[in-house]
Protein backbone atom coordinates (compact mmCIF):
# COMPACT_ATOMS: atom_id res chain seq x y z
CA UNK A 1 0.00 0.00 0.00
CA UNK A 2 1.19 3.33 -0.80
CA UNK A 3 1.16 6.30 1.63
CA UNK A 4 -0.48 9.08 0.40
CA UNK A 5 1.23 12.61 0.39
CA UNK A 6 -2.13 13.71 3.13
CA UNK A 7 -1.21 10.64 5.55
CA UNK A 8 2.81 10.68 5.02
CA UNK A 9 1.99 15.01 6.42
CA UNK A 10 -0.29 14.01 9.26
CA UNK A 11 1.54 11.02 10.10
CA UNK A 12 4.46 13.83 10.44
CA UNK A 13 2.64 16.67 11.91
CA UNK A 14 1.62 14.09 14.84
CA UNK A 15 4.76 13.14 15.78
CA UNK A 16 6.30 16.63 15.81
CA UNK A 17 3.20 17.76 17.89
CA UNK A 18 3.86 14.76 20.19
CA UNK A 19 7.49 15.53 19.74
CA UNK A 20 6.51 18.67 22.35
CA UNK A 21 3.76 16.99 24.51
CA UNK A 22 5.71 14.08 25.50
CA UNK A 23 9.35 15.34 25.10
CA UNK A 24 12.10 13.73 26.93
CA UNK A 25 15.34 15.51 27.36
CA UNK A 26 18.75 14.14 27.90
CA UNK A 27 21.26 16.12 30.33
CA UNK A 28 24.84 15.06 30.86
CA UNK A 29 26.99 15.47 34.40
CA UNK A 30 30.51 14.72 34.67
CA UNK A 31 32.60 14.13 37.75
CA UNK A 32 36.51 14.59 37.15
CA UNK A 33 37.92 12.47 39.91
CA UNK A 34 41.66 12.76 40.95
CA UNK A 35 42.21 10.61 43.99
CA UNK A 36 40.07 11.76 46.90
CA UNK A 37 39.64 15.43 44.75
CA UNK A 38 36.41 16.24 42.65
CA UNK A 39 35.91 18.89 40.07
CA UNK A 40 32.78 20.86 41.21
CA UNK A 41 31.68 24.14 39.57
CA UNK A 42 28.71 27.06 40.70
CA UNK A 43 26.26 28.26 38.86
CA UNK A 44 25.10 32.16 38.19
CA UNK A 45 21.72 30.93 38.48
CA UNK A 46 21.38 28.11 40.65
CA UNK A 47 22.60 27.85 43.88
CA UNK A 48 25.49 25.41 45.38
CA UNK A 49 28.08 23.43 44.17
CA UNK A 50 27.24 20.89 41.17
CA UNK A 51 29.34 18.61 38.86
CA UNK A 52 29.80 20.57 35.38
CA UNK A 53 26.98 19.59 32.63
CA UNK A 54 24.18 20.65 30.66
CA UNK A 55 21.82 19.22 27.58
CA UNK A 56 22.76 17.78 24.73
CA UNK A 57 22.22 19.41 21.57
CA UNK A 58 21.07 17.94 18.42
CA UNK A 59 23.49 15.87 16.29
CA UNK A 60 25.37 15.14 19.40
CA UNK A 61 25.91 11.68 21.18
CA UNK A 62 25.60 11.90 24.81
CA UNK A 63 29.11 11.67 25.22
CA UNK A 64 30.25 14.18 23.06
CA UNK A 65 27.71 16.35 24.58
CA UNK A 66 29.46 15.62 27.97
CA UNK A 67 32.77 16.58 26.81
CA UNK A 68 31.84 19.72 25.02
CA UNK A 69 30.18 20.85 28.67
CA UNK A 70 33.34 19.95 30.66
CA UNK A 71 35.26 22.04 28.31
CA UNK A 72 33.26 24.66 27.94
CA UNK A 73 32.60 24.81 31.49
CA UNK A 74 35.72 24.19 33.13
CA UNK A 75 38.77 24.24 30.82
CA UNK A 76 38.81 20.36 31.17
CA UNK A 77 39.32 18.29 28.20
CA UNK A 78 37.96 14.58 28.95
CA UNK A 79 41.04 12.37 27.48
CA UNK A 80 40.25 8.39 26.83
CA UNK A 81 37.71 6.32 27.78
CA UNK A 82 35.13 7.39 29.80
CA UNK A 83 32.57 5.33 32.09
CA UNK A 84 28.83 5.97 32.29
CA UNK A 85 28.11 5.38 36.33
CA UNK A 86 24.04 5.66 36.28
CA UNK A 87 21.27 6.92 34.18
CA UNK A 88 19.01 9.04 36.73
CA UNK A 89 15.19 10.52 36.13
CA UNK A 90 15.36 14.37 36.90
CA UNK A 91 12.52 14.02 40.35
CA UNK A 92 11.22 17.47 39.14
CA UNK A 93 8.41 18.15 37.10
CA UNK A 94 7.89 17.27 34.08
CA UNK A 95 9.71 14.27 35.36
CA UNK A 96 10.50 13.49 31.36
CA UNK A 97 14.18 14.37 31.72
CA UNK A 98 17.02 12.16 32.19
CA UNK A 99 20.78 12.65 33.39
CA UNK A 100 23.38 10.42 31.74
CA UNK A 101 26.25 10.79 34.73
CA UNK A 102 29.99 9.72 33.79
CA UNK A 103 33.37 9.50 35.92
CA UNK A 104 35.78 10.48 34.37
CA UNK A 105 39.45 9.50 35.83
CA UNK A 106 41.67 11.18 32.40
CA UNK A 107 41.30 15.05 31.30
CA UNK A 108 43.96 17.79 31.02
CA UNK A 109 44.00 21.34 31.59
CA UNK A 110 43.63 23.13 28.54
CA UNK A 111 42.50 26.59 29.52
CA UNK A 112 42.96 28.69 32.14
CA UNK A 113 39.04 29.10 33.86
CA UNK A 114 37.50 32.49 33.73
CA UNK A 115 34.24 33.02 35.80
CA UNK A 116 31.40 33.48 32.88
CA UNK A 117 27.52 34.65 32.58
CA UNK A 118 26.91 30.83 33.41
CA UNK A 119 29.86 29.59 35.27
CA UNK A 120 30.83 32.01 38.78
CA UNK A 121 33.44 29.54 40.15
CA UNK A 122 35.39 26.67 39.34
CA UNK A 123 37.37 24.28 42.25
CA UNK A 124 38.66 20.79 43.25
CA UNK A 125 37.68 19.89 46.22
CA UNK A 126 38.51 17.18 48.95
CA UNK A 127 35.45 14.35 48.81
CA UNK A 128 35.44 14.53 52.75
CA UNK A 129 35.75 18.08 53.07
CA UNK A 130 32.73 19.57 50.37
CA UNK A 131 31.61 22.90 50.70
CA UNK A 132 28.02 23.75 52.70
CA UNK A 133 26.64 24.51 49.47
CA UNK A 134 27.36 21.52 48.26
CA UNK A 135 23.74 20.60 46.30
CA UNK A 136 22.29 17.34 48.04
CA UNK A 137 22.79 15.50 44.65
CA UNK A 138 25.93 15.79 44.03
CA UNK A 139 26.79 14.96 47.59
CA UNK A 140 24.53 11.89 47.03
CA UNK A 141 26.93 11.06 43.52
CA UNK A 142 29.97 11.32 45.62
CA UNK A 143 28.67 8.69 48.14
CA UNK A 144 27.81 6.68 44.98
CA UNK A 145 30.73 6.41 43.52
CA UNK A 146 33.15 5.78 46.66
CA UNK A 147 30.68 3.28 47.48
CA UNK A 148 29.23 4.75 50.64
CA UNK A 149 25.88 4.17 49.75
CA UNK A 150 23.60 2.58 47.14
CA UNK A 151 22.82 3.80 43.65
CA UNK A 152 19.47 6.12 43.91
CA UNK A 153 17.30 6.07 41.15
CA UNK A 154 16.57 9.68 40.85
CA UNK A 155 18.95 12.55 40.59
CA UNK A 156 18.00 14.67 43.57
CA UNK A 157 17.89 11.26 46.01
Amino acid sequence: MEISRWLLWRASFFLFVMGFWKRMTVGVRAALVDGDRVLLIKHSYIPGWHFPGGGVDFGETIEEGMRREVMEETGHRVTGQVQIFQTYLNSLPPQRDHVVFFVCYGFEQVETFRPNHEIVACEWFDRHALPAETSKATRARIEEMFGERPRGRTWRD
